[in-house]
């Protein structure tokens, strides 16, 4: 019984299913270990919109972070509107057309590669609206178990190597990034920040600004934030003209948000199975493409409590399986279930596969008990995605 997960955010009865449903206080908990780690630091943080995009909460966003951090026009765009402060943009690659209508609104724009640089250095020179540009470089360590979310792996297409500089004019160029972290502690960046200044520690004289990338685990409860901050300091201290980025994606919404789903129907073959009204592959896709297990409020390993089920999808898609857990009761149709942390990397990467309704966005005030669903989904936000 040691697993049984038990959180209890005293969430309304008759909320929406699904829902994804955001707790304010634990966001502004996450907020304020940032806040600390900038004002003892001395560095900026971003909010890595490719994790935690859901601009209704913004406003509280922007009070404590230094901007948004892009992956292309349309992420700018929505950090421009929305949250009103620095918009930092990377991309593998830009069209012409990308860089056009980045211009008026990005502060930083990262280049994957030489080439790319040298395609739009002239446009971006040509601007009115002042753009820092910089180079993102693969600082040649990492560790990163799962490959496909590791950016050093062998033959990635992502950050200059440092054999690619040879040769290469740096004029114009202000700032370096790198990312090799994925869900890491500050030991981890450590390392990588000791092999990234071991390999282009020539051309740090000249920069402005330097961006460690995301992947920073820093609100989880383990995270040593203390080795953070030393880390940071001293690279600022052998390196005074710098500035120094961070912008991690989870560390911003962990552990604040929950998706409520429904019980729809009790199936068995060999197995008990609860067919649910959210889809792992829609709504929670890195169940299948990382993996990974989500925990369940009141849901153990099966086998630890009496009765196991296995959870399954919406969608035709036979391996829609959310996994097995074990409940103290019998399911039933009608029963609520809570999968824990679902705010970072979900919402960002749902999708209207086999038409199925996108789960409801809301978020949740315990101080004030204030449950408020922020957008509904339905047919044309299906049909529009189409055509």
């Amino acid at each position: 019984m040691d697993h049984i997960v038990h959180y209890d955010p005293l969430l309304p009865e008759d909320i929406p299913s699904p829902c994804y449903v955001v707790d304010l206080q634990r966001l502004k908990n996450n907020l304020a270990i940032l806040e600390t780690i900038q004002e003892s630091s001395g560095c900026k943080i971003l909010c890595a919109l490719k994790g935690f995009a859901m601009h209704s909460v913004f406003p509280i966003l922007s009070r404590s972070l230094a901007g948004v951090c892009a992956s292309g026009p349309h992420e700018a765009q929505l950090g421009a509107e929305e949250f009103g402060k620095e918009v930092h943009v990377f991309a593998p690659a830009f069209t012409k057309r990308d860089l056009q209508e980045l211009l008026p609104i990005a502060h930083h724009i990262s280049f994957n590669s030489f080439t790319q640089w040298n395609v739009h250095r002239e446009t971006v020179a040509a601007s009115d609206h002042s753009i820092s540009c910089g180079l993102r470089v693969n600082p040649g360590y990492s560790e990163v178990e799962v490959e496909i979310y590791d950016p050093c792996a062998k033959g990635s297409r992502l950050g200059i190597p440092l054999e690619a500089f040879e040769g290469q004019s740096l004029d114009g160029i202000e700032g370096l990034h790198f990312h090799a972290l994925c869900e890491q502690d500050s030991g981890t960046l450590a390392g990588v920040l000791y092999s990234f200044e071991e390999r282009f520690n020539h051309w740090l004289p000249q920069m402005k600004w330097v961006n460690f990338g995301g992947g920073h685990h820093i609100t989880s409860p383990t995270y040593d934030r203390e080795r953070l901050v030393r880390i940071i300091r001293e690279f600022q201290e052998r390196h005074p003209n710098l500035e120094v980025y961070l912008e991690p994606g989870e560390a911003i919404a962990i552990n604040t948000g929950v998706l409520v789903a429904t019980v729809l129907d009790i199936v068995r073959n060999e197995i008990d199975i609860a067919i649910l009204d959210v889809s792992a592959t829609c709504h929670m896709p890195d169940i299948l493409e990382m993996p990974y297990r989500p925990e369940i409020v009141n849901a153990a390993l099966p086998g630890e409590q009496a009765h196991t089920y296995r959870l399954g999808g919406l969608s035709c898609l036979a391996g829609d399986s959310i996994g097995d857990y074990s409940f103290a009761a019998p399911l039933k149709p009608g029963d609520r279930i809570q999968f824990l942390d679902m705010a970072h990397y979900t919402m960002v990467k749902t999708t209207t596969f086999n038409g199925i309704k996108h789960p409801s966005i809301a978020t949740w005030n315990p101080e004030s008990a204030t449950f408020n669903v922020v957008r509904e989904f339905g047919y044309e936000d299906y049909k529009n995605r189409l055509s």
